[in-house]
C-alpha cells in the first residue's frame, strides 16, 4: 500500500503552486518540553495552508475536457481556496459549496481567487451533499478534500519535505485529522521511507471521527461535531483515508479547545504568526504527548518532534475567544468556587492563603447572611497545582470546588456570578451552541414555546464560530415532552446543567 503511495507522492505535482515550506526550529516550546520541537510552515503557503497541494495534483491529473467543463469542491475554506486558485492556475471553472457557517475571511479569499461561492447547510455534510448534486447537474467534476488517491499524495509531499529537510531522527510527526487526508499522504511517505519515525494524529474531543474509526475498526459517523476547530470539523472520515490511516497511524492524541487555545499562542511567542485553530491542532498534540509521557516511568526527553502547522486563515475576531481560553489550556490559570464564612476577616485571612499567586480574577456579591460564594481564578505554573490549591484551602477551613475544566464555569458563570434569585424556583439549566451567523440566535427564541418562562438568559459574543447560550427556563411539568421535543427539533448541541455544583453555588 505504502509502496503505491510512494510512487504516487515522488511524481505529484503541487510545485506549480505551492513551496517547499521551511522545517522552523521553536525554541521556546522546545525547551519548555524538553525536546527539540520543529514546525512544517504550512501556514506560509499562498492561500495559508496545505490544502492546495491535495487540490492541484488532483486537477493537474484531469483530462483537457474536464478542465474544459470545470470542477466543483465541498468545503469550510482551506479546501476551497486551494481549488480556487488551482483553477486559476489551470484556466478551468470552479464552484465552490461552502457551509453558512464559514467565516467571512475564507468566502473573501475564494472570491478573491475566481471561485463561484455557492453557500448552503450548516456543516460540511450538509455543502458536501449539495456538491453531488450540483455535480450531476453541470457535469462538473468533484474534487474531494481528502477521500481521493491525488489528493492524498499530494499532502503526502509535506511527508517528503520534512524527511529531506531533516535527515536526522525524529522521533515523531504530529498531524491535524478531520477528513484524514493529511495524515494519510504523510504518513504513506513516512512508513515507507522511515518506519521507525512515529506518525501521531490530532484530533479535538468534539470532532474525533477517526479516533472512534481506528478504535472500532469501521468508519463511525459522528452526530454533530464542534466548529471551534472548523478546519478539521468532519462527522465521517474518508474510505480511502480510513483505509490507508489503519496502516500508517500509531496513535491519536485527542485534545481540548483550551490547549487548541494555548498552541496558538505559544506558536505566536515562538514565531509571532497566527495559526487557525485547525493549524495549531498538531502543536497542542505534541504538547499533550510530551505531558502524557512525563507521567509514565518512561518520560519523552531530548528527541525530535515535528508538528505541521497546516494553516492560517484565522478570523481575526475569533483571537478575544483564544486569548480568553488560552490561560487555562496552557495550565496557566485555575479558577475555584471557594465559600467562606459571611464574617469579619474571613476574606483577609483567605486572601492570605492565595498568598503571592496572581489573582486573575475574583467575582463576589453578598446573598446569604451566613455563607458567601466567591469565584476566583488564579495563576497558576503546572496542571497539578489546582489540585493542590484546592487541598490548601480545604485544610484551613475553604470549601472549595475546581472549576478549571467546568464549560459551564469558564464560558458563563464567571460573567453572571451573584445572580442568585428566590423567583427562579423549579428552574431547568441547559447550555446551548449553535453557529455563530445571523438569525441563529432569534430561530432560537422563536422555537420556545411563548408559556415556558426565561428565568435566565446569558450570551456573549466571544468571535468564535459558535454562539453560546446559557438559558434558565420555567417549564410547566405537563409541557416536558414538548420541551424534549423543542430540544431535539433545534438541531443545536445542548447539555443540561441543572444539577452542575457551580450552578448551585452562584446562581
Amino acid at each position: 500500500m505504502t509502496t503505491d503511495y510512494l510512487q504516487k507522492i515522488l511524481t505529484a505535482r503541487v510545485y506549480d503552486v505551492a513551496v517547499e515550506s521551511p522545517l522552523e526550529f521553536a525554541p521556546t516550546l522546545s525547551q519548555r518540553l524538553d525536546n527539540q520541537l520543529y514546525l512544517k510552515r504550512e501556514d506560509i503557503q499562498s492561500v495559508f495552508s496545505f490544502k492546495l497541494r491535495g487540490a492541484y495534483n488532483k486537477m493537474a491529473h484531469l483530462t483537457p475536457a474536464q478542465l474544459k467543463r470545470g470542477v466543483i469542491c465541498a468545503s469550510a475554506g482551506n479546501h476551497a481556496q486551494g481549488v480556487a486558485l488551482s483553477a486559476s492556475r489551470l484556466g478551468c471553472r470552479a464552484v465552490i459549496v461552502m457551509p453558512t457557517t464559514t467565516p467571512p475571511v475564507k468566502i473573501d479569499a475564494v472570491r478573491a481567487r475566481g471561485g463561484e461561492v455557492v453557500l448552503f447547510g450548516d456543516s460540511y455534510t450538509d455543502a458536501y451533499n449539495h456538491a453531488l448534486t450540483l455535480e450531476k447537474k453541470e457535469k462538473l467534476t468533484f474534487v474531494h478534500p481528502f477521500d481521493d488517491p491525488d489528493v492524498i499524495a499530494g499532502q503526502g509531499t509535506i511527508g517528503m519535505e520534512i524527511l529531506r529537510q531533516h535527515q536526522g531522527p525524529i522521533h515523531a510527526v504530529f498531524a491535524a485529522i478531520g477528513g484524514g487526508g493529511l495524515i494519510s499522504g504523510v504518513g504513506a511517505y513516512i512508513k515507507a521511507v522511515r518506519p521507525d519515525i512515529k506518525v501521531i494524529g490530532v484530533q479535538t474531543t468534539d470532532s474525533d471521527a477517526m479516533a472512534r474509526s481506528l478504535k472500532a475498526g469501521r468508519r463511525v459517523a459522528l452526530n454533530d461535531v464542534g466548529l471551534f476547530c472548523d478546519g478539521t470539523a468532519v462527522k465521517l472520515v474518508g474510505e480511502e483515508t480510513f483505509r490507508v490511516a489503519k496502516k500508517v497511524v500509531d496513535d491519536i492524541v485527542v485534545v481540548d479547545t483550551d490547549a487548541v487555545c494555548a498552541a496558538i499562542k505559544d506558536v505566536f511567542q515562538d514565531t509571532r504568526s497566527i495559526l487557525e485553530p485547525s493549524g495549531a491542532m498538531a502543536v497542542a498534540g505534541a504538547k499533550a504527548y510530551v505531558e502524557r509521557l512525563a507521567q509514565t516511568k518512561k518520560p519523552l526527553v531530548g528527541q525530535t518532534l515535528v508538528s505541521i502547522a497546516c494553516g492560517a486563515n484565522m478570523n481575526f475576531d475569533r483571537l478575544r475567544f483564544v486569548a480568553e481560553r488560552a490561560e487555562v489550556g496552557e495550565a496557566r490559570e485555575a479558577v475555584f468556587a471557594v465559600t467562606i464564612p459571611e464574617e469579619r476577616g474571613s476574606f483577609k485571612r483567605f486572601c492570605s492563603l492565595v498568598g503571592s499567586r496572581n489573582v486573575t480574577e475574583f467575582n463576589y456579591r453578598i446573598s446569604d447572611a451566613r455563607i458567601a460564594h466567591v469565584f476566583v481564578g488564579v495563576q497558576i505554573t503546572h496542571r497539578d497545582e489546582p489540585a493542590a490549591i484546592t487541598r490548601h484551602f480545604e485544610k484551613h477551613g475553604f470549601r472549595t470546588l475546581d472549576l478549571t475544566h467546568d464549560e459551564l464555569a469558564k464560558l458563563h458563570i464567571r460573567h453572571l456570578v451573584g445572580g442568585k434569585s428566590a423567583l427562579a424556583h423549579d428552574e431547568l439549566l441547559y447550555r446551548f451552541e449553535f453557529p455563530e451567523r445571523p438569525g441563529a440566535l432569534m430561530r432560537f427564541l422563536d422555537s420556545m414555546a411563548p408559556n415556558w418562562n426565561i428565568s435566565l438568559f446569558h450570551y456573549r459574543n466571544q468571535g468564535s464560530d459558535v454562539g453560546r447560550v446559557l438559558v434558565g427556563l420555567q417549564v410547566p411539568k405537563k409541557e416536558m415532552k414538548a420541551f424534549r421535543e423543542f430540544r431535539a427539533s433545534l438541531g443545536y448541541r445542548y447539555w443540561d446543567e441543572t444539577e452542575n455544583p457551580a450552578y448551585k453555588l452562584f446562581l
